[in-house]
């Protein structure tokens, strides 16, 4: 939902930005046929992702995420070594921490990352030698880890308390930002229909019986289209869904299967977590 949001945010900046006007102090932002830019880039793109999200498996839809992270990995790659290029020439004040309410606020946004958690199991069970799933998903992991810190710390170093919730929002005109911005689209434009996949997966099994619903496809798209704000929407999916997905359920699970083996110096890291 939050990627389609970002292509939403981040055309209308590319497009419409220079028609954005002040009247009364107040911000009036541009429109199209009579709604927001960032509303009409959104629901432009509706038609396409009720094809793509048609697509049955995560097997079929193999190209399209290959494609879209050789796209995204180009693209986050031009934006670190422009932060650099930036902090290097410009070294704004960068406080560590700013107000206990802004580093809960950051921390939720932090924890959406773990919202991929949920294509773990629809992955391991594509994929056709199982038994290097675990090495696999581990290496991943750690180079997701470190692509998403350098990511952050590069861009706060680089804009410091002027860093928007969008970052190729401060990377300012030109054709350099144009095109990485347009490649972060791109990417997900084609990443969103594989992050759908376990919902399709969940409502089909409980609503459908497990068997293929097209029009339930098109209408988890449809509500996905109705999320009105990028960085609250991050905040909150990621304070409240991804933190139960990637701290306490998984905690909760290892208590459950181990409890029999398990001491109490075993299970005070896991009921830490949980709490």
């Amino acid at each position: 939902m939050g990627y389609l949001i970002f292509i939403g945010n981040t055309l209308a900046n590319l497009f419409n930005a220079s028609s954005t006007a002040y009247l009364n102090f107040n911000l009036v932002h541009p429109k199209i046929w009579g709604i927001s830019a960032k509303s009409f880039y959104i629901w432009s793109c509706f038609p396409f992702q009720m094809g793509l999200n048609s697509i049955p498996s995560l097997t079929l839809s193999a190209p399209l995420s290959i494609f879209a992270d050789i796209v995204d990995i180009g693209a986050m790659g031009v934006v670190l070594v422009e932060d650099v290029l930036i902090f290097t020439k410009h070294r704004p004040v960068a406080e560590a921490f700013g107000s206990l309410s802004m580093f809960f606020y950051g921390l939720g946004v932090a924890v959406y990352s773990f919202e991929g958690i949920g294509m773990v199991l629809p992955l391991e069970s594509e994929m056709k030698d199982k038994s290097k799933f675990g090495k696999i998903l581990g290496l991943t992991r750690l180079f997701i880890a470190l692509m998403y810190g350098s990511f952050g710390v590069f861009g706060y170093f680089a804009f410091g308390a002027n860093t928007k919730d969008i970052i190729t929002s401060n990377l300012g005109q030109g054709l350099l930002s144009t095109l990485v911005q347009l490649g972060l689209c791109i990417d997900l434009f084609f990443t969103f229909p594989l992050m759908m996949n376990p919902v399709y997966v969940v409502f089909e099994g409980r609503f459908w019986e497990g068997s293929y619903c097209l029009w339930m496809r098109w209408l988890l798209v449809l509500v996905a289209l109705l999320v009105p704000n990028f960085a609250d929407f991050l905040s909150l999916v990621g304070s409240s869904t991804c933190c139960v997905l990637g701290f306490v359920l998984p905690a909760l699970f290892h208590c459950k299967v181990f409890k029999e083996e398990m001491v109490w110096k075993g299970v005070l890291p896991d009921v830490g977590l949980i709490l």
